[in-house]
């Protein structure tokens, strides 16, 4: 099998997730790395001998790559995956596609013009606990999902908003919690529950004056099915406690996962790692499987890192949709899905009222009203 010729734009700790993934994959032979910062790029293509650039279509032509993964600040990821699409490169991007649904349609318009495909980090979906719930849904173990809740309870602190410039500013970051730190959790709720109709939110900054952002937020939702839910996710409070989501069927049976638990869930703070597990598995014959499958987990963590895996996993499922041409677990549409929610939270406190899905920049659901936001706390 002839290899696909690999690369990593942006050479932070998530990039090297990336280009480790692109190493050790038989599909991909990782082949350039691309960083604004010519020292950053040379450091990781030093450990992966593989040439440094800061231009990533040059990168892209002098190379013959073929697939790119997007690891930049999220600011810059409409600009790199435009610029990969128009060198001719298939990309999958680290999570949120983008902050702005103009910036989201603006990436997925360049890789359909290119015949390229776009994918979109959210290796949550491959956990196994959430695999398990998945395959428990589609089997009709809960009947029709018709309640979905999801919440995390995390932690940054001060410091952390000042590792960079662009960090807990509306105009560089776009958001907050639900922009940076919650996007997985926002997809695994959509993805299991389907299309939203209507959404009412609240978001508030408790815990971090020093910041624009919220740190704080939460909704309500109906989805297009006749199913209702809801969503609290927060970085207010320390050490970070967990995040997990919960689905219950017209059946009366629930599922359910802790997806984030403790030190795990401050990534790159601590080295201690708490694996997910099913919390909550009300079906009928199977509740007794929720401590022989939290045994399992434990097993197979200790095995693989799940900082890595399941990164891994998907970027195998990227490299197999370029194989045979086929749509990435998910694509650019999944992405632009968790911008449209948050979006929403936005507009809703900005309006006072729910809002109606699906939102489109030109009808001014965008980025731009958020500037004038003066969260509830301040006053």
């Amino acid at each position: 099998m002839e290899k696909i010729r690999t690369a990593v734009i942006g050479c932070g700790k998530v990039g090297v997730t990336h280009a480790l993934a692109y190493q050790t994959l038989p599909e991909s032979e990782i082949s350039a790395v691309c960083d604004i910062s010519m020292e950053k790029a040379e450091k990781l293509a030093g450990d992966f001998r593989v040439p440094a650039y800061t231009d990533v279509e040059k990168m892209i032509r002098e190379n013959g790559i073929q697939a790119v993964s997007v690891c930049t600040p999220h600011p810059l990821h409409a600009d790199m995956i435009c610029s990969a699409a128009a060198a001719g490169a298939h990309v999958i991007c680290e999570k949120p596609l983008a902050s702005s649904l103009s910036d989201c349609d603006r990436a997925i318009q360049a890789c359909e013009t290119a015949h390229v495909k776009l994918g979109v980090i959210s290796q949550r979906r491959f956990y196994w606990p959430v695999v398990r719930m998945i395959k428990a849904i589609q089997a009709g173990k809960i009947g029709r999902p018709v309640i979905g809740t999801m919440e995390v309870m995390g932690w940054r602190s001060p410091e952390y908003y000042q590792m960079d410039s662009w960090r807990g500013k509306w105009k560089e970051e776009g958001g907050g919690v639900m922009v940076n730190q919650t996007p997985h959790q926002l997809d695994l709720l959509q993805w299991i529950m389907g299309d939203i109709d209507e959404l009412f939110g609240y978001w508030d900054n408790f815990n971090h004056p020093s910041v624009e952002i919220e740190d704080t937020a939460l909704a309500v939702i109906r989805f297009k099915n006749g199913a209702m839910g809801s969503f609290f996710v927060s970085n207010s409070q320390k050490p970070g406690f967990w995040g997990k989501i919960h689905i219950h069927g017209d059946s009366g049976y629930s599922v359910g996962a802790q997806i984030e638990g403790g030190s795990a869930f401050i990534s790159g703070v601590t080295t201690k790692v708490e694996p997910a597990y099913n919390d909550i598995w009300t079906i009928p014959g199977e509740e007794q499987m929720l401590s022989v499958w939290k045994e399992e987990d434990t097993r197979n963590t200790e095995k693989h890192d799940p900082m890595t895996y399941f990164h891994h996993l998907q970027i195998a499922d990227f490299l197999d949709a370029i194989i045979k041409d086929r749509t990435p677990a998910v694509d650019g549409y999944a992405g632009r899905k968790t911008v449209e929610i948050f979006t929403a939270v936005y507009r809703s406190q900005r309006d006072r009222k729910p809002v109606h899905f699906p939102l489109k920049p030109e009808n001014g659901d965008d980025f731009d009203g958020r500037l004038s936001f003066i969260p509830f706390s301040k006053r």
